[in-house]
Formats: C-alpha cells, structure tokens, sequence
C-alpha cells in the first residue's frame, strides 16, 4: 500500500484538489427538464460558480465566508427545501421583495413587467407528446430575460402579493407553466444557495438524436 501510495502520489494529489475544486470553487450541473425553456434545454450542461455568494464547507451548507449578494435575474443552483434535490431556478425576488403574479403577469414591489415580441412555438412534453408555446422577452427590474408559457398547461398562473423574508429568495423558472419553482416548494434561504450559473459548458439533444448541439457551447447564459 506504501508503495502504491509513494508511486501515485501525484495523481492522488490531483484527484484530492480536483476533487475540493469541484466541491467548494466550481462545479457543472446537467440540466434533466425544460423548467428553464428557453434559456436552458434539456441536455445542456451549465458552468456553476460556487463563489459568486458563499465559500461554504465542502459537502456541507455550512458558509465560511460571503463572497457576494444575489441578485435578481441571477439563474442559480440550490438545494430544494422542500426535498433536498439540485434545482436550477431563476431569482426573481430578494429578500424585503413584494412579488406578486396575475394572469401570468409578474410585480416586483408594485412594478409590472412588460412583455415584448410574441412569438409562437411547439414545446415537446414528457412521451413525444408537443404542446402550443409563447415565447416572449419579460422586462422588469432593469434586466430581462427569454421566457414562455404554455397555455394549454394546467399551472399556478396567480400568487401573492408575498413579501419575502429576511436571509430568504423567491425564484421561478422561465418556463413558467411547466416549472417546480417557489410557487410549490416555497421560498429558498440563502444557505441552501449553490451557485451562480454563468455559461453552457457542452449540450446534446437528448429528447431527439443525442447530436452534440455545437452551437450551445460556451453560450452565456443571461
């Protein structure tokens, strides 16, 4: 065992930093769902920057240091509160935020967002099935993002007004009729934070041929 140690220290010591590089600095997470169409796409595989709020602890929620403050707009990774799996989610409201959706209409703190450039699409659902989609560019809060919804989709399309607490963050998908976000596992403090997602590392298409999507690679993600 010594000499296999002695022998192999190098790639050990490697393994041992790639290792604590994945687990505190950086990290990648597949994307499984269309929960974030479309912005991301199933197949995609996302850079996550485990810095951009917390040094936390490796393999723990414990922070050792804040290295920054969330903002809205951010598309971040965390652990859901509500079953401790990996979701990727957009923020869309930070603590002392009064949000609040009618008829698919966000507020943030009394602001309407506007909707600009409807378009129409087909979005493939679970089974091959497809269903009638719009995408359009939603604009609140000095930044905007791609967003759909699905009409034909039985969704929670009304809540709040909500006024989120203090150490606490509300976000939503941007496929916002097909999206397990706070409108059903509820708010997410700051310590269940992971990461921000910042570019599109590799993507395939795995609803259709498995083909490498070439022109996603190193796509920012806005």
């Amino acid at each position: 065992m010594k000499n296999f140690l002695k022998e192999n220290r190098g790639f050990i010591v490697f393994l041992i930093g790639f290792g604590f590089f994945r687990l505190a600095v950086a990290d990648w997470n597949p994307i499984p769902s269309g929960s974030m169409r479309p912005t991301l796409l199933e197949g995609d595989v996302v850079l996550v920057n485990r810095l951009a709020y917390d040094f936390k602890l490796p393999l723990s929620d414990t922070s050792l240091v804040q290295t920054g403050n969330p903002q809205r707009g951010d598309v971040i990774t965390f652990t859901s509160p509500k079953d401790g799996t990996r979701m990727i989610k957009r923020l869309v409201a930070l603590p002392g935020d009064v949000v609040e959706m009618r008829e698919e209409v966000l507020s943030i703190n009394g602001a309407r967002a506007e909707y600009a450039g409807p378009a129409h699409a087909m979005e493939p659902l679970d089974g091959g099935a497809t269903t009638s989609a719009l995408l359009t560019v939603e604009r609140i809060g000095g930044s905007e993002r791609s967003v759909q919804f699905l009409p034909e989709v039985a969704a929670r399309r009304n809540f709040g007004p909500l006024t989120v607490p203090k150490g606490q963050y509300f976000f939503l998908g941007d496929n916002r009729d097909n999206s397990a976000d706070s409108r059903y596992i509820g708010l997410v403090p700051r310590h269940l934070l992971i990461g921000k997602a910042h570019h599109v590392v590799v993507s395939a298409d795995i609803k259709g041929n498995w083909l490498p999507r070439l022109d996603r690679i190193a796509q920012p993600i806005l």
